[in-house]
């Protein structure tokens, strides 16, 4: 099982989207979030945008890995939130064979690539790489926020 955090508050609420892995839907998946969080979490726009940063990494390196593979397969992102606790907890699941590698740190300024993993390390409560049954692909997951995190069992 995937320890990932749960959100603590049952007056959270969450959303779903699966779209085809073409660049395009990165900027769909970044307003998807920021649509949902911006009324639910008011007065957290920090909160909002740096899960709006996070989530576009995230989507980016999914579309990335599933263009690459043979059969790409959807790519499907999850977010809820629990304004109670100012939690913020997004998933993104891809088909694509492997799991990321995170760098040591920041690569230097002219290169095109490699930030997506360390800004999820310095900016997220908690992050982590999950496989799901017995088909390719992984979610990549991130938790933001101020209230407790409890691992799932």
């Amino acid at each position: 099982m995937c320890p990932v955090p749960p959100l603590n508050s049952p007056a959270g609420a969450d959303f779903a989207l699966t779209f085809p892995p073409v660049p395009q839907w990165v900027r769909g998946a970044r307003d998807a979030v920021r649509t949902a969080l911006g009324p639910a979490l008011p007065g957290l726009s920090d909160l909002v945008d740096t899960a709006v940063l996070l989530t576009s990494e995230l989507v980016t390196n999914a579309v990335v890995a599933s263009s690459g593979s043979l059969r790409p397969g959807p790519v499907g992102l999850y977010a809820a939130w629990a304004p109670v606790e100012d939690a913020v907890r997004v998933l993104v699941h891809d088909t694509a064979p492997g799991i990321p590698a995170s760098s040591a740190g920041l690569p230097p300024a002219e290169e095109e690539h490699g930030r997506g993993l360390p800004l999820i390390s310095l900016y997220a409560k908690d992050w982590g790489v999950c496989h799901h049954g017995p088909g390719p692909g992984k979610t990549v997951w991130f938790r933001l926020g101020s209230g407790p995190c409890a691992l799932a069992a």
